[in-house]
């Protein structure tokens, strides 16, 4: 899997002039950005690359140290943290589906403060189309959309697997992407001047990990934490700790970051219940037939 996505790499770098990686702290993002890194270094193309992170405020401590560490050590690429009031997906709330990290009415209970970075983007600040409340989904593709027409023809590098979840290969394979690219089958084209890529799509958790031994990178050390806590490589995912596939182990927040999990269950309306009963059909995700 490795070659193969040193060929695909090899042909995205060729076809476009820009290439952003989306990268969310987690272990299957690093791999991309490392790999995508390491190629735009031996073939001279760093000031081709930049990096994006959506931040959704309420987050393990140990996701937040791992983003400001990589986001350090890639100082010749161009970046972007995206610290913006989205409307994000929420499983535990009684009263809606979706919550408002970064809201500027809600800053007293705010989980963390703002980064404080010159590579920061907030409300104050952003440069492409948004409003409060919008999708993340949305966010990220106006993002994506602005950063093409600014910068020239851009390849957006995604790192999601196709076996990690229905849900994840139905995103890789979905007829919400405009068309296949020239016969390559993790290439999406969106407009003229954006292009989804899917690089690992095809890798499995065990070549991730092999990949992260094998070359020593850095990885988010909260994973050592769920290896302990006696989670199944399968299940340890670093995501917004308040959507769906995020219930059943939302209750590690009370073992592994407690300080954030007090702030985080004043923040969010049912996140102390959803601690308690996530993942059981008192959340609704049991047949109870």
């Amino acid at each position: 899997m490795y070659q193969a996505t040193q060929e695909r790499l090899q042909y995205v770098f060729s076809e476009f002039d820009k290439i952003l990686v989306a990268f969310s702290g987690g272990k299957d993002s690093g791999v991309l950005l490392n790999m995508a890194y390491d190629y735009a270094k031996e073939i001279g193309r760093l000031d081709d690359m930049a990096m994006y992170h959506i931040d959704y405020e309420a987050q393990y401590q140990m996701t937040t140290d791992h983003v400001q560490e990589v986001f350090a050590s890639f100082p010749e690429i161009q970046k972007f943290w995206l610290c913006l009031p989205v409307g994000a997906q929420c499983a535990c709330r009684m009263d809606g589906d979706t919550w408002i990290p970064w809201a500027k009415q809600d800053r007293d209970i705010w989980v963390r403060d703002m980064p404080d970075n010159p590579y920061v983007i907030n409300e104050d600040n952003v440069p492409f189309d948004f409003y409060p409340g919008q999708l993340d989904y949305e966010v990220q593709d106006n993002f994506c959309y602005w950063y093409s027409r600014t910068h020239g023809r851009t390849a957006a590098l995604i790192g999601i697997r196709a076996d990690e979840s229905l849900d994840r290969y139905r995103t890789i394979k979905g007829s919400n992407h405009v068309n296949n690219y020239s016969g390559q089958n993790y290439i999406y084209q969106r407009d003229d001047n954006t292009f989804l890529c899917y690089p690992i799509y095809d890798w499995t958790v065990q070549d991730v990990w092999t990949y992260y031994a094998k070359f020593q990178k850095p990885y988010n050390r909260l994973y050592d934490l769920y290896y302990q806590a006696g989670l199944k490589v399968d299940q340890m995912r670093v995501a917004s700790p308040f959507n769906d596939c995020a219930m059943g182990s939302l209750a590690l927040y009370k073992v592994i970051d407690p300080d954030n999990w007090g702030k985080m269950t004043g923040r969010v309306n049912g996140v102390n219940m959803a601690g308690l009963y996530g993942g059981t059909t008192a959340m609704g995700w049991k047949s109870s037939c």
